[in-house]
Order: C-alpha cells, then structure tokens, then sequence
C-alpha cells in the first residue's frame, strides 16, 4: 500500500510520520530526500546554484536553506524554477527508496507539496494532516522560532487547506493534544492502513 502524507507547514505532518512508522510503516520523507538531493557535491546543488548564483551556498558549500527560502518564498516564479529542480530528483530518489520495500508494506510519502504538484493519484490513499491556523503559527514561533509574519508568509505560499480536502481520502486534525492526533493515527492504521496491507 502507498500513501501520501501532507499537511500544511506546522500542521504536524511529521508527527504522524513518526507515528506511523512506530506502527511498522516505511517512511520515505520528502523533505530528508529534498537535503539529500542538494547536498555538496551532487548535481543538484550545482543546478542550483547554476539557476540562483552562489548567493544561496552557505560558508561550507552547502545549501545556505534559510537564504533560498527567503528568495523563493516571497517570489512565485523563483519558487517554481527551484521546484523544476529539485523535485524530479526527489521523485527519482523517494522512487528508489520506496522500491526497496517488502511487497506487504505499507510505504507512506511524506511530501509537502503533494497537492501543489498533482500527485493524490499516484497514492492509494491520501491522508491530510490539517490544524488551526493559530495553532500552526504558534508552533512555528516554539519549535523554528519563526516571526509571525514570517510563519504566516510561508502558509500563504502553500496551497489552501480546502484543496488539501478536495484529495484527501482521511483528514486528521491535529488541532489538539499530541494523543489526540496519536489516537487519529492508531484508528487510521487499525482500520484502513495494516488491513488494506495485508
């Protein structure tokens, strides 16, 4: 079974990763293989570069993340340059890794931008993290130390929570407590995921 995880930026996408991979999921998270893609020394960090000057390299070589976000999130065009990049080579990758998996296992996709790019057809299911905008910004302040208009910048950049519903076959609102969302997470793979799996 293949399912694609996305939520919104602080919506808490990696919580349920973590949670269904306690359940015995493979957890292939395009955010890791996004790094991974663009680390010193691939062809992915010199097309970018190549596309956004050296500007972005931090003093080490590597990607300077914080500098090219700054860039791309205030400007639609650059954003969608870095993705032509970037994200033929996460798929590439997450395709590899996915491959390894064992015929009866539940592979889940941990992509962010899985409803930006028009992929809820290549997943079996599609399970949407979603949460109140405050609770998002809030959690964006404590664990990134994000401004406000900064955290609400980056929301802005990503696709509605109404389009995310529009693809989702379950939607889990992490609005609450973390056993909140944990027994969302044990009900989803009790009743959906490990049947379907076997």
């Amino acid at each position: 079974m293949i399912v694609g995880l996305t939520g919104g930026i602080g919506a808490g996408k990696s919580a349920v990763a973590a949670r269904l991979a306690e359940h015995g999921a493979l957890v292939v998270d395009a955010d890791v293989v996004a790094r991974e893609v663009v680390a010193p020394g691939t062809e992915g960090l010199a097309a970018v570069v190549a596309a956004f000057g050296s500007g972005v390299l931090a003093d080490d070589g590597s990607l300077d993340r914080q500098r090219l976000g700054a860039l791309i999130f205030a400007d639609d065009e650059a954003r969608a340059r870095l993705n032509a990049i970037v994200h033929p080579l996460v798929s590439q990758r997450s395709a590899e890794l996915a491959a390894d998996a064992p015929h009866e296992a539940v592979v889940v996709h941990d992509v962010t931008l899985l409803v930006e790019n028009a992929l809820a057809p290549a997943y079996d299911v599609v399970v949407v993290v979603l949460a109140d905008e405050n609770v998002r910004i809030q959690r964006l302040r404590d664990t990134r130390g994000m401004r406000e208009d900064e955290a609400r910048a980056r929301m802005a950049a990503q696709t509605t929570d109404d389009q995310r519903r529009a693809v989702a076959d379950a939607v889990l609102d992490n609005s609450g407590t973390l056993a909140d969302l944990h027994r969302q997470v044990d009900d989803l793979w009790r009743d959906r995921l490990a049947p379907a799996a076997r």
